[in-house]
């Protein structure tokens, strides 16, 4: 019989279940019943006459679609974050290609052009310096 923890965690599909069922049942009858396996069986035998045998089959019939779909939800999630792993996994890669691209292409320039890049170099440091030194005097 499906018990309180698996009543509370399905509540809302219970409850609509129970309603196509037995359709004399309120909302406000459900809602007195929710959270306990007990009042709700005997609120039903109680509303419908029906006996508690079937009302408990009937309950643990929903019980098992609910957690047969809740399995199917959980493995579809699992199966969707590992594909999105693998993307993530394959374009980290795509990125770090690139970037040894990037810095091989550089040491090639360097040891092509080395006066070139020295030239370079040594401009970026004067104009850092340059603007260093223009920074601290303002203060």
């Amino acid at each position: 019989m499906m018990n309180q923890q698996q009543l509370a965690g399905n509540w809302n599909e219970v409850k609509g279940a129970v309603k196509e069922r037995w359709g004399q049942l309120t909302d406000q009858d459900l809602t007195a019943a929710e959270g306990s396996v007990e009042r709700l069986v005997g609120l039903i035998q109680r509303k419908t006459g029906e006996g508690r045998e079937k009302i408990e089959q009937f309950l643990d019939e929903i019980g098992s679609q609910t957690s047969s779909m809740a399995q199917q939800v959980a493995s579809s999630a699992r199966e969707y974050a590992h594909a999105a792993g693998q993307q993530v996994g394959e374009a980290y890669d795509q990125v770090a290609d690139r970037v040894q691209q990037g810095y091989r292409a550089a040491e090639d320039h360097v040891r092509d052009n080395p006066l070139q890049s020295l030239a370079v170099v040594f401009a970026a440091g004067v104009l850092a310096g340059v603007i260093a030194g223009v920074v601290l005097r303002s203060r």
